[in-house]
């Protein structure tokens, strides 16, 4: 049962505002001793995720995979990895989530699957099996060569030739992730029913990866370049208008199909992953009214370095989409580098104090609330295909996908000592904890009140108690408005009103604001400490706000 379904009084909308947790089980905990994070794990490790008043965790994919993209390559949609552990487990993990009154929303990789699922394994033997048009195959041209342009997001042509058919099948990513074809109604009703057996199981949601890439253009026309200046060297797709290959009006009805069967398990939410050359209208599009998901997120501010300006665009184009949106945002996942670097390790409270003041719902990624810093690895401890295809211009995932530290053991605590013959020997982490993050530990933090964790910890709950901050309205202030690199907005909520200033330039010479010109009908304010989360002086005078800081006011 759902989290909502065992307390009949809990809010069916707890997801608007919420708070969610991403855990990336293969760093997160490994309580077996094999040097990857496993189910039991992250059992161990919940008291710690609820510690910080978070609504839901979010699981990356911890299904039966050959790990080619370590998960996001499916090869059985309703079982359980064995390195993970098993079906029993992930029925005890949300047993005991629930119990702490944390959500569970789990990873859905819906739109291709991995080359060792069955059901390739069939389609691939030849034109007329039944699975045989459940991918997307296509002739070669005249010449042999694949029969468009596309290209796929790890390098390379989104086509790979097999020979027993003849023809080429589509991946646009690696050629080990062919994509399912959702033009065919058994695929989509396939896909349905998976969701459903993981809804049985009392999942509280799903997060779906890549959920614009379910359809293609049937015709296979090729897609426009793009302008030099939009290149990203480092992804081929970015060389080309993705107009063709993602985005096809089709995807919307499929939505409101996975949105009805979310309706009939009340209290269960969708967030979704939008990627492509322009993804904020679609964002918008995916999330509008009550019949698509519940709420999305693309790779804008994931992708920030906590510069004024271009947050404040990003936030105003979302705006304009339309009133009945819910965005999702994050600034760190297991895909970007963490924030703690893109912003600047001086900054990491600071950008968490902006996430937290956002209208949406929020993405923390695991180490996040410690401040943990992007790692740095050689070529030969990588692990990330990305990475290893690209390198050294683009270094991969894996440096945010290094082992959660827990204590300051070599290990970070990540791995509990595996037991040969009485002797106990060290696991080895599938990707090397990083010296620099173990000062930042769990154990270390937790023994200072004016630590990373216990700020955030404070941040996050005061955050989850506002109504103002995880309801209210946002009116964005115009950057002409403000002082140099300068960030503001004004929460509403009835009658209650909060101005969250961040000041996101360098230097020592502080910012004089006077809120009384930013926000109408005012005459006093109140400043929240946000260190500790108290109410502190009431005030009428213009206020200094030093570079690499910020302030909420509550506005009187």
């Amino acid at each position: 049962m759902t989290l909502s379904q065992l307390d009949p009084g809990a809010r069916l909308d707890w997801w608007r505002g919420a708070t969610i947790y991403q855990i990336y089980p293969r760093s997160f905990m490994d309580a077996n001793g094999d040097g990857i994070g496993d189910l039991a794990g992250i059992i161990e490790r919940l008291p710690h995720v609820a510690s910080l008043g978070v609504d839901a965790i979010w699981l990356s994919p911890f299904f039966t995979s050959p790990m080619k993209d370590f998960g996001y390559d499916v090869a059985d949609y309703r079982d359980v990895d064995p390195m993970f552990g098993h079906l029993d487990d992930f029925k005890r993990l949300v047993s005991q989530a629930h119990q702490l009154g944390v959500r569970v929303i789990i990873d859905q990789v819906l739109s291709h699957s991995s080359d060792q699922h069955v059901w390739f394994q069939q389609s691939r033997k030849d034109r007329h099996n039944a699975k045989a048009d459940w991918y997307v195959w296509a002739d070669p041209l005249p010449d042999g060569n694949p029969p468009n342009n596309w290209m796929a997001a790890f390098s390379g042509r989104a086509w790979t030739f097999e020979a027993k058919r003849r023809q080429y099948y589509l991946h646009n990513f690696l050629a080990s992730q062919p994509d399912l074809n959702f033009h065919h109604p058994e695929v989509r009703q396939a896909q349905l029913d998976n969701l459903r057996f993981w809804l049985d199981l009392g999942v509280d949601g799903f997060r779906f990866d890549v959920v614009n890439y379910y359809f293609h253009d049937r015709a296979l026309t090729d897609n426009p370049a793009m302008p030099r200046e939009g290149v990203n060297p480092g992804n081929p797709q970015s060389y080309q208008r993705m107009q063709h290959n993602i985005e096809q009006p089709e995807n919307l009805a499929y939505l409101e199909r996975i949105r009805d069967l979310l309706d009939e398990y009340p209290g269960t939410t969708s967030v979704g992953e939008i990627a492509g050359n322009d993804p904020l209208p679609t964002m918008a599009a995916y999330t509008a009214g009550q019949h698509r998901l519940h709420m999305a997120y693309t790779f804008d501010l994931l992708n920030s370095d906590g510069d004024a300006r271009a947050l404040y665009d990003v936030l105003a184009r979302f705006a304009e989409q339309g009133e009945d949106t819910w965005p999702c945002w994050a600034l760190s996942n297991h895909d970007v580098e963490r924030s703690a670097t893109s912003w600047g390790e001086s900054r990491a409270l600071l950008a968490l104090t902006v996430l937290c003041s956002l209208r949406g719902s929020l993405c923390l990624y695991q180490g996040e609330e410690l401040g943990l810093p992007e790692a740095e690895l050689a070529f030969e401890d990588l692990q990330d295909p990305f990475g290893i295809n690209l390198w050294p211009e683009i270094k991969g995932r894996d440096g945010c996908r290094t082992p959660m530290v827990w204590d300051d053991s070599p290990d970070g605590g990540f791995s509990r000592r595996a037991t040969k013959s009485g002797v106990e020997a060290e696991a080895t982490p599938w990707l090397p904890v990083s010296p620099r993050q173990l000062p930042l530990s769990v154990a270390q933090q937790e023994r200072r009140d004016d630590s990373f964790l216990s700020r955030a910890r404070r941040l996050l709950r005061y955050r989850g108690t506002s109504q103002v901050l995880r309801e209210g309205e946002q009116t964005l202030i115009a950057p002409e408005r403000l002082p140099d690199d300068v960030f503001a907005s004004v929460r509403q909520q009835g009658t209650q009103r909060l101005l969250c200033l961040a000041h996101l330039g360098t230097g020592d010479t502080p910012s004089v604001i006077d809120p009384s010109q930013l926000a109408p009908d005012i005459t006093t304010w109140t400043a929240i400490d946000i260190a500790g989360v108290t109410a502190t002086h009431t005030s009428h005078h213009p206020l200094s706000l030093m570079p690499g800081s910020a302030m909420w006011l509550a506005l009187n």
